[in-house]
């Protein structure tokens, strides 16, 4: 439904444009017609002092069919009590008119709806952005039906649990797992990556992408406006429709902005009407100048190249105010797993307490945890899985955030987690004190309890990403002063971690809601927070922040609603990079600001000097006012090409080896 509303929407819009292109260039033609006429011979004699019948009509015709529909919009405009900045071309219009220069009017109109063309040309721009997003998602789909033939069917019509067969060449029609078969996908416009990512049975595909070699099977867990590509779409609709401060500060003097060039240009026409025989045209000239289609470019040409450039690198912006705060930010607080660390886990070694059978403990920890979706739980589950071992289905299923699960198995009760939650619900620990038993360091533990007995720990290890640590190091190179680790592991696994990251800060064995308070902490200090993380167990910390960014959010329902900013990938160096892009947007914006505010002022002054009527006058004006859009567009452009760099990782130079700096002790 939403996919057809915007298509509509775009289509309409697109047809409304081409008609008024029609029209625009239909009153150019008689406008020019009615200069060139006077030089044809045959029209000579029709010339009277100077002005030819003709020619005049001409002009006139060309006038109301340019500037008629200026005056409408005007006049709706003070109707609905609602101030535009176009009243000033309409006065500029009208006043040529009733001085009976046609052709300034048509002129002026001309190249004002040209302006006006190409600001239209530039939203419509980024409509069409969407509607090549829209495009992506493939139109048909082919369902298996349970005696193994094809269905040809509209994706809208797939629901969960529905198998899609996708052969080489098609896009995914759905998100799902693969089933069969194996292939390599093309994510990039989902996730920004370059480079196709080989995927086989049990990996994760999503709606939009493109299958690139073999034929594969997709159990659809997602359909419809569920999906990845729907999350994306909304957020980008999403995106263009807030502000950034600035835009709102313009828009609050923007009805001061009108009657203050109104009453300018009738200073410069009641003073001068005695002294100059051009006053008139001088205070036409200043209306037409004035028309401040730079300014009213400037914010939204950016935001628009800036959405567009973050896009294309999987960066998905809820918020465009987040660009502006992005560019002050001088502390950032990273969760550790899943962000700084790969959030692979892996189990490494067990401990099963004395008379405990090492597969016993193993399948009563990967029964209870297979209801949890933490990185942790899933580890324990693969390695039982990997082991053959039976799992059962536990009942009465609890999961503490950041202490660990729970559930009934066999009428007792199972605990699965962190050694001070258990102890806390009464777990016995005595039959873990004898020799050879002590908790080894770099490992993350989970402990395992039935029936009030403690059966053991598992073991488990996660690598730290390798980008991780030249991001940070950009990061420093940034400004930022404050790199900030919290998690809820052991200490040892922490302060391994932020050694080699070379974190300011390590925080561990912290509940969400320590992290909150850790915030609010670097935040009375005076300093602008980022938080980021993967989404899981993070979402209140990730709200306390004054920037949200959420990693790997492609997939991830909570990722994607929990943060102001979604990174569709795990590579961290997209975040220095939306550091860089946030100052660089908020540099082209204060660009064109001051290009625009400087083009008014000085071209104001000229006007009402008389000097801009040596050149062509309010003619000149409209030239030079198209001239000025044009110059704000071109130079907002630009930032649709930054950051071209991080689509070449073949490119990329290794990171140099960091020095770990001290990290203060709990």
């Amino acid at each position: 439904m939403a996919h057809d509303i915007l298509h509509d929407s775009v289509k309409a819009q697109t047809g409304r444009a081409s008609l008024f292109i029609i029209g625009i260039l239909l009153g150019g033609v008689l406008v020019v017609c009615s200069y060139v006429v006077p030089l044809l011979p045959v029209f000579a004699h029709w010339a009277d002092e100077g002005r030819s019948f003709h020619a005049d009509t001409l002009a006139l015709v060309g006038a109301l069919l340019l500037g008629v529909p200026i005056i409408v919009h005007a006049i709706r405009g003070l109707l609905h009590g609602k101030m535009h900045m176009d009243e000033l071309v309409a006065l500029a219009v009208l006043a040529s008119l009733v001085t009976m220069d046609y052709r300034t009017a048509g002129a002026v109109a001309f190249f004002l709806l040209l302006a006006n063309l190409v600001e239209t040309r530039t939203a419509l721009g980024a409509r069409a952005s969407i509607e090549s997003l829209l495009r992506i998602a493939p139109t048909k789909a082919h369902r298996l039906q349970p005696d193994g033939t094809e269905e040809l069917v509209d994706p809208r019509a797939l629901s969960p649990g529905d198998i899609v067969r996708v052969r080489p060449g098609d896009n995914i029609p759905a998100d799902g797992i693969i089933v069969a078969g194996q292939s390599s996908i093309n994510q990039a416009t989902i996730t920004g990556e370059s480079l196709p990512v080989d995927k086989e049975v049990g990996d994760e595909v999503f709606s939009g992408t493109s299958n690139q070699s073999g034929v594969i099977d997709v159990k659809v867990t997602r359909a419809g406006e569920d999906t990845t590509l729907g999350k994306v779409r909304r957020l980008i609709l999403q995106a263009q429709r807030t502000r950034i401060p600035i835009m709102r500060i313009i828009d609050r003097y923007a009805g001061w902005y009108t009657p203050t060039i109104v009453m300018l240009a009738g200073i410069v026409l009641f003073a001068g009407v005695q002294r100059y025989d051009n006053a008139m045209e001088r205070a036409i000239t200043m209306l037409v100048v004035a028309c401040p289609c730079a300014l009213i470019l400037a914010v939204p040409t950016a935001i628009v190249a800036a959405l567009s450039c973050a896009a294309r690198l999987g960066i998905l912006i809820k918020d465009v105010s987040a660009l502006e705060v992005a560019r002050d930010l001088t502390a950032i607080v990273f969760d550790k797993t899943g962000t700084l660390t790969t959030g692979e886990l892996a189990v490494t070694r067990m401990q099963p307490a004395p008379g405990v059978d090492g597969a016993d403990l193993l399948a009563v920890a990967a029964s209870v945890e297979q209801m949890s979706k933490h990185p942790v739980a899933q580890a324990v589950v693969q390695v039982a899985r990997r082991a053959n071992v039976e799992l059962a289905q536990p009942e009465d299923f609890e999961e503490a955030a950041g202490r660990g699960v729970g559930g009934t198995l066999g009428g007792r009760q199972v605990l699965v987690g962190r050694r001070a939650w258990l102890e806390e619900r009464g777990v016995d620990f005595s039959p873990m004190q004898a020799a050879g038993l002590a908790e080894p360091e770099g490992l993350s533990l989970l402990y395992v309890a039935r029936g009030g007995e403690v059966l053991g720990w598992i073991g488990l290890e996660d690598r730290t990403r390798p980008e991780a640590r030249r991001a940070f190091e950009e990061l420093r190179a940034l400004g930022i002063r404050e790199l900030v680790m919290v998690t809820g592991d052991r200490w040892s696994v922490a302060r391994r971690v932020a050694r080699e990251m070379g974190c300011t800060q390590v925080q561990a064995e912290v509940l969400p809601a320590d992290k909150l308070e850790l915030v609010a902490a670097l935040r009375q200090a005076g300093h602008r927070v980022a938080v980021v993380g993967d989404g899981v167990n993070d979402a209140p910390a990730l709200a306390a922040g004054d920037l949200s960014v959420a990693m790997g959010a492609a997939g991830s329902d909570v990722a994607i609603n929990s943060a102001t900013i979604a990174l569709m990938n795990d590579d961290l160096e997209r975040l220095p990079f939306l550091i860089r892009l946030s100052r660089q947007t908020i540099r082209v914006v204060h660009q064109n600001l001051a290009f625009g505010i400087l083009f008014i002022v000085t071209l104001l002054v000229l006007s009402a000097m008389g000097w801009l009527q040596r050149i062509g006058g309010p003619i000149a004006g409209a030239m030079l006012h198209f001239l000025a859009a044009c110059v704000v567009i071109f130079n907002s452009a630009r930032l649709v090409r930054f950051g071209e760099e991080l689509h070449k990782p073949a490119e990329k130079q290794p990171g140099r080896q960091l020095k770990a700096e001290p990290v203060p002790a709990a």
